[in-house]
């Protein structure tokens, strides 16, 4: 059942929206702003998003206009320029004090925001927590270890309704908006595909294992970093292997390995693991090249990750080892999507929310490189 507007969107002309500041969750947000263009197809919407994520938002048909912030960038700067807008409303998407002082700063008339211990006093409107919503917790050292000593006989996890999609659509039902789930959705158009083919992957014939003359080439993502930190990454020599044996079941395929600078040594190293294969991107794209890129590939194996949520953004299917991590809370694309396949162990502590493990990391060495090459030859057969 739809919740009641807590405020009333008739005579709004100009709508601004506090963006988040992560990739995976930027990605989420996007069946919200769906939502808000449906019911509010007249207003001029803007959103504020870190400088970082301002070429995720080329070409969406949500936004009429973007701004961006640095993070060196005062909530006094960004206030000020947002003044220049004439916003009649804001709408904070994070929870952060932060975003909420700078709707405030900025003078917004209508400011709406989740209730949040000490900063409601900084918006006009709060809305309640949903119902459904489940707090990211992390586990403590010895919670973890009890678990483990003692593992918890209720199975069944959080419902679909939990997932941080519906959180973001909670908030813009607030401005009449249908808080029923869409897809995630991202914008690339083919001129940005055909150019980005053009400028990395001209080599990758030379990078096919045993190539088949007049087959198509197929093209395989390999996503092996996770920002976050260790308990979220899968092992590099289970990512070769299934490099390594997809390859050969196939044939005829290209491994695409993504990441930041800073995944570079991982991805060549999983490439020398896997005796080659892999076409090493990592730190070499823009985020519209990656995007790209990402759209280009057959299937996608990654970590719980930022590119993940893009990659099933742009109709991608990935497969993604869960570990410290909720798939339930943030896994990619529509709760539920069978396209998608996400994979978990049966680690009694997982989801623990932690950067690294404090015992033996069995979350992701449970999940063993046989159930991903299965499910990665599934999503090729699909596709």
């Amino acid at each position: 059942m739809r919740a009641p507007p807590v405020s009333s969107p008739t005579t709004l002309r100009r709508l601004f929206v506090r963006g988040v500041n992560w990739l995976g969750d930027a990605v989420m947000t996007t069946p919200a702003l769906q939502r808000l263009r449906e019911a509010l197809p007249d207003v001029h919407i803007t959103l504020l998003t870190h400088q970082k994520l301002a070429d995720l938002w080329q070409h969406h048909p949500s936004l009429n206009a973007v701004l961006t912030f640095s993070s060196g960038e005062s909530p006094w700067s960004v206030a000020r320029r947002l003044r220049l807008g004439s916003f009649q409303t804001a709408l904070v998407l994070p929870n952060s004090h932060r975003s909420a002082l700078e709707v405030w700063l900025a003078r917004v008339p209508l400011r709406i925001g989740r209730t949040r211990r000490w900063r409601n006093w900084l918006l006009t409107q709060t809305v309640a927590t949903r119902q459904d919503h489940v707090e990211m917790r992390k586990r403590s050292v010895s919670e973890i270890k009890r678990l483990v000593r003692s593992p918890a006989t209720d199975v069944h996890g959080p419902p679909r309704t939990t997932h941080h999609i519906h959180e973001y659509l909670h908030l813009t039902a607030a401005l009449g908006a249908n808080p029923e789930p869409l897809p995630p959705k991202l914008e690339i158009t083919a001129a940005e595909i055909r150019q980005t083919k053009d400028a990395l992957l001209s080599d990758w014939r030379g990078q096919v294992r045993n190539p088949s003359l007049g087959k198509p080439l197929i093209l395989l993502g390999l996503n092996p970093g996770a920002e976050y930190g260790p308990a979220k990454r899968w092992p590099a020599e289970s990512f070769a292997t299934v490099v390594r044996e997809v390859s050969r079941k196939i044939g005829n395929c290209v491994w695409l390995a993504f990441g930041t600078a800073g995944d570079w040594r991982l991805c060549s190293d999983i490439a020398q693991l896997a005796g080659g294969g892999i076409l090493n991107l990592a730190g070499k794209t823009s985020l519209r090249q990656l995007m790209a890129l990402l759209k280009l590939c057959r299937v996608v194996l990654s970590n719980d990750s930022g590119p993940m949520h893009v990659a099933a953004a742009l109709g991608t299917p990935v497969v993604v080892p869960f570990g410290s991590t909720s798939p339930e809370l943030t896994g990619p694309g529509l709760p539920g999507d069978p396209r998608h396949q996400l994979l978990k162990s049966a680690a009694p502590c997982s989801p623990c929310f932690r950067r690294t493990c404090p015992i033996d990391f069995r979350c992701m060495t449970g999940i063993g490189p046989e159930r991903v090459i299965e499910a990665v030859c599934r999503a090729i057969s699909v596709g």
